[in-house]
């Protein structure tokens, strides 16, 4: 992949001359020239071999521009934009290409105060350190250490809220902080690495949902960076690239990688300017995979995440109590079987008896109908909690009655509908050798995190979709990916959204109406998402 790579942006080097570019499009070509600069520093870097061929080729080109003074004298002229200059010196330093004229406009514009000194966010911050140490001209990477704590990185973000610009700051942070691989930084007390191996697991597989090659790369190069090599993330990661790189070694960046105000009619400019980056950061992930002078570090130990359910679950339950014995069965009912599944979960069955007795007599005579309005889903579940509190109900027991003969009577059971004969038979209305009842297994997945999941609770999380949130949850719960970061982000999404009284979601629109009615129907959704996430099956992490 690396080869493949260098030789297709070898072969495009002329792209990286300002002079040759549009008047639109100097400062882009401008910074495509730093970043493939650094990535040929970076070789001579974590290689040590003489470089030859096409990254030779590159490097010529970055020193044929760099040499020339409508680039050079850019840094005494533009001094905010150092860091798009003083990249390019730190490579052909990197790469024994010393340019002494070069250091000095640079050490002046560091020096001058201002280009050093206007404030930065994190890890621009971070990014100015360690560029003008790779220049030589600032030696102490332990400032790198103090600035850490600050960045997005070490706030233990929610990865369903994390903006591209949001994962690139996290990237580029660990890139500079580690020295590309070379360095152990020092983390901030209390933040184990570990959180930091995880986070980028997690990333990869919301990279990878969206197929976005250049997060995958990213993502990639920070995993090896903190010298983790055995990550099943990482091989799914390399098995991605690999499948999008064509076959003269471009990588494709994302959709909008090209501003549109860069829009142009010359399709070769288009196809190059919307592939280099992402070419370059597979080259780089190919180069830190194999690189000698990387540190290898074992993976670190990671404590299991202690989330507790209990509180929000119980403040749930009892709304939903008090809600539900307002409204008429045919609407309440759905709500004291949900608030039924939620006080199983944290074993507290006494919170519901007194509902559950109420609805149990008030449906005592009811129709069939009622209970075929109502589903199987709930009929059953209302059905399970009724015995386990030692309630009765004829109406129910007739229809559950009634719905087993019927699934006895079939030859074969389809399998989406195999949750609901299970209950039966806990039930005792139907015996596991009366039906074939298909077996239900973890789908499995080729790509680790279930991917079309994490597209769902990024996509639901957005529009504020609560219901879909919290049945992927219940989905991914008991699919045994229930203590994975990205489902324990997105249960701490879910319970940020509920209110004083303990009802979940925030309608933001004034009519009552609709807000109780969907407050309602969120805090059964929340509920029994929660309920299954308070004890999933350790299937995968």
């Amino acid at each position: 992949m690396e080869d493949r790579a260098v030789a297709w942006l070898a072969a495009r080097r002329a792209m990286l001359d300002p002079r040759n570019a549009q008047p639109g499009t100097v400062l882009f070509t401008r910074k495509a020239l730093i970043e493939t600069a650094f990535l040929v520093g970076l070789r001579a870097r974590l290689d040590g071999t003489p470089l030859s061929g096409d990254y030779a080729d590159v490097l010529e080109q970055v020193q044929d521009v760099a040499r020339q003074p409508s680039y050079r004298e850019m840094v005494a002229r533009d001094e905010k934009a150092l860091l798009l200059y003083a990249g390019t010196y730190a490579a052909l330093r990197l790469c024994g290409r010393e340019d002494l004229e070069f250091r000095h406009l640079i050490q002046q514009a560091t020096s001058g105060g201002y280009a050093a000194a206007f404030e930065r966010v994190p890890y621009r911050q971070l990014d100015l350190l360690h560029t003008l140490y790779l220049c030589g001209i600032e030696r102490d990477l332990s400032a790198l250490d103090t600035v850490l704590p600050f960045s997005i990185l070490c706030r233990r973000p929610n990865v369903l809220k994390l903006a591209d610009r949001d994962i690139y700051a996290i990237t580029h942070t660990l890139f500079y902080v580690t020295d590309f691989g070379m360095r152990e930084p020092v983390w901030p007390r209390g933040y184990n690495p570990g959180e930091a191996v995880e986070l980028l697991e997690a990333l990869l597989a919301l990279a990878e949902a969206h197929a976005n090659a250049d997060l995958v790369g990213e993502l990639l190069c920070c995993l090896y960076c903190l010298g983790i090599t055995e990550s099943q993330a990482a091989h799914r990661a390399w098995e991605f690239l690999e499948s999008v790189q064509e076959d003269n070694g471009r990588v494709n960046g994302p959709e909008g990688i090209l501003h549109p105000g860069l829009d142009s009619d010359d399709d070769d400019f288009r196809h190059w300017a919307e592939g280099y980056h992402t070419t370059v950061v597979a080259a780089l992930a190919g180069l830190l995979g194999r690189s000698p002078r990387r540190l290898d570090r074992p993976r670190p130990d990671l404590p299991p995440a202690d989330v507790s359910l209990t509180v929000p679950l119980r403040r749930a339950v009892l709304w939903l109590c008090d809600e539900s014995m307002r409204k008429d069965p045919r609407l309440g009912l759905a709500g004291i079987t949900a608030a039924a599944v939620g006080a199983a979960a944290i074993r507290e069955h006494h919170v519901v008896r007194p509902a559950l007795e109420h609805y149990a007599a008030s449906v005592t005579d009811w129709p069939p109908a009622f209970w075929q309005e109502q589903g199987m889903e709930v009929a059953g579940e209302f059905a399970l909690a009724l015995r386990a509190a030692g309630v009765g109900c004829p109406s129910l027991e007739h229809f559950l009655k009634a719905t087993a003969d019927v699934v006895s009577s079939l030859d074969r059971i389809p399998a989406d509908v195999s949750d609901n004969v299970h209950r039966l038979i806990s039930l005792g209305f139907l015996s596991p050798s009366a039906a074939a009842v298909p077996r239900r297994t973890v789908p499995h997945e080729r790509h680790g995190y279930p991917l079309q999941a994490a597209v769902s609770l990024c996509e639901a999380r957005k529009t504020y979709h609560l219901g879909q949130i919290a049945a992927t949850i219940r989905s991914l719960a008991r699919d045994g990916w229930g203590r994975h970061r990205i489902t324990r982000d997105a249960v701490s999404f879910l319970i940020a959204q509920q209110h004083t009284t303990g009802a979940f979601g925030y309608p933001a629109c004034d009519d009552r109406t609709t807000r109780d009615q969907a407050r309602y129907a969120w805090s059964r959704s929340a509920v029994t998402a929660l309920a299954a996430a308070a004890d999933p099956p350790a299937l995968h992490r």
